[in-house]
């Protein structure tokens, strides 16, 4: 299997199921999906099990609430995939984001993590992770969403830090002190909205500028 989803979820009952279809709908179909409950509260388990039930590359598992870097350092550790990759449980890929990687991987099979650009829905500006009192472009940014991971990098590198905030830029930034073949995709097939009021990244900017 190449790649391995992983989709970190708190209650997203009433968006997860746009991320999943959103992944139903990529016209590349060797991947597996593993969804971390991080102790949802809502209906995020029934709609899963309903996912479950009809789609065998998907998987749910529930945890109590750790955040997201646990999230996903727990669904990379029950990963088959050859690539970790990642969705935000509030954002969408477009239907080409899969294969568009696939087939640099293909070509250039030294590659250990690629990232990429997103179309952003809402806000553009997010705050900084080292002066968070500061607003920088998202652009500006890497986006852990759009990670494609090796499995053995993401071993090397120790997986996630359990951080508040920019777990996703620290991640990047020891891949490339250990040397790290680092590609990006400029085409933006990833979708990332800015419009939920409970989103890590506007939590954060509102804490800041209160």
């Amino acid at each position: 299997m190449l790649f391995s989803i992983i989709i970190p979820t708190y209650n997203r009952a009433r968006l997860i199921s746009r991320a999943i279809e959103s992944i139903l709908a990529q016209n590349f179909s060797d991947w597996e999906m593993i969804v971390i409950d991080d102790g949802s509260t809502d209906t995020t388990s029934d709609i899963l099990r309903h996912y479950c039930d009809s789609e065998p590359r998907i998987q749910y598992h529930y945890t109590e609430h750790g955040g997201a870097p646990q999230a996903r350092n727990f669904g990379c550790s029950l990963a088959s995939g050859k690539y970790f990759t990642f969705l935000d449980s509030d954002d969408e890929y477009l239907a080409n984001h899969l294969s568009i990687r696939a087939e640099l991987i293909s070509n250039e099979p030294a590659i250990e993590l690629i990232h990429g650009n997103t179309e952003v829905i809402g806000n553009p500006m997010i705050a900084d992770r080292f002066d968070p009192s500061k607003l920088i472009p998202i652009d500006h940014c890497v986006i852990g969403g759009t990670f494609f991971i090796r499995r053995d990098l993401f071993h090397r590198v120790g997986g996630f830090a359990d951080i508040q905030y920019g777990d996703d830029n620290d991640f990047y930034n020891r891949a490339k002190e250990i040397g790290a073949l680092i590609k990006k995709v400029e085409q933006p097939t990833y979708r990332y909205y800015r419009t939920e009021m409970d989103s890590l990244s506007n939590t954060i900017s509102r804490e800041i500028h209160a």
